[in-house]
């Protein structure tokens, strides 16, 4: 049992003056660690700290090269700026990004709670995927318009792991009237590379690459007391409209204007009474499930539609 606990702690150290550009005496930390731990009884927070300090000066190391350590936590501890961190974590939606300086964003969660994650371009690391799983080692806290999110630097590390994280349960219903479409709505097109939304065949991030169409909606709930944002995808606007993919490329085709997709989406859509089911993730309420409701009036919605618009 002994040696199976200094072995960890060996190849922990060893790990992180690897990350670093050194190699080490395996043995030597081994043998150090357990004279200190269960000979003199030494605390193992010391003890790895002791072995460490040892190293540096041995091998005549700045410490500020030492890769950083950080500990493994929960996304409920995440609660103030600028900590190093480590976290085990599901990547539960991606964003679209327009800004060169971001490869990735979107949110990651744990059975804790959800965040918000950056991938700055400079990190060069590469891109995580929505439903797996990830070690996300050594990532800064960070605090923008009043919440927790983490960044992944060049000092960071994305290794995936197989494990299945359990997310908290954030599944809400809503009735409202759908009061406004955005921008980047309708037939769209998507990078083959990264999936974020191109314009006019170019991606923001990886510039003129080949694209594929993608349906979507990017839309505005108004329940009477609250906003929300909400997106559709291609699933959701076949089962109100009957326009899927197929039916969208036809009317580009007939019309001769890639923009016909979103006026008749509008034309079948704003105004109406929906009520959807789905996954509050940050901005957007990301719909599952969606259905019609009749017998509203109109005249108010278009009075709500018209506010929105103002």
């Amino acid at each position: 049992m002994k040696e199976e606990r200094v072995k960890q702690l060996t190849n922990q150290i060893v790990e992180l003056f690897r990350r670093s550009g050194y190699d080490v005496d395996a043995k030597e930390i081994s043998k150090r660690l357990m004279l200190l731990i269960y000979e003199f009884k030494v605390p193992e927070s010391e003890a790895i700290k002791t072995v460490k300090n040892w190293l540096i000066k041995e091998l005549e190391i700045p410490k500020e090269r030492l890769a950083v350590e950080s500990p493994l936590v929960k996304i409920a501890d995440i609660t103030k700026p600028g900590q190093w961190i480590s976290l085990k974590a599901k990547v539960v939606q991606l964003w679209d990004s327009s800004s060169p300086n971001v490869s990735q964003v979107g949110l990651i969660g744990d059975e804790t709670g959800i965040i918000k994650f950056v991938i700055w371009a400079k990190s060069g690391k590469g891109e995580v995927e929505e439903g797996k799983s990830y070690l996300f080692r050594n990532v800064v806290t960070d605090s923008f318009q009043g919440r927790m999110q983490i960044n992944v630097n060049r000092n960071s590390e994305i290794i995936e792991i197989d494990e299945d994280i359990q997310l908290p349960p954030r599944e809400i219903e809503v009735v409202g009237a759908l009061v406004a479409i955005q921008q980047n709505s309708g037939l769209i097109q998507r990078c083959k590379l990264c999936r974020r939304v191109m314009t006019k065949g170019i991606c923001p991030i990886h510039g003129k690459v080949e694209g594929y169409d993608d349906l979507r909606i990017k839309g505005v709930l108004d329940d009477g007391e609250n906003f929300y944002e909400i997106i559709l995808n291609e699933e959701n606007i076949k089962a109100l409209t009957g326009i899927d993919l197929e039916k969208a490329k036809q009317i580009v085709a007939e019309r001769l204007d890639r923009n016909a997709v979103l006026s008749e989406l509008k034309s079948k859509l704003l105004g109406r009474y929906l009520k959807v089911r789905g996954t509050k993730g940050g901005r957007y309420l990301i719909v599952s499930d969606v259905e019609f409701l009749k017998g509203i009036d109109k005249a108010e919605v278009e009075k709500l539609i018209e506010e929105v618009a103002a």
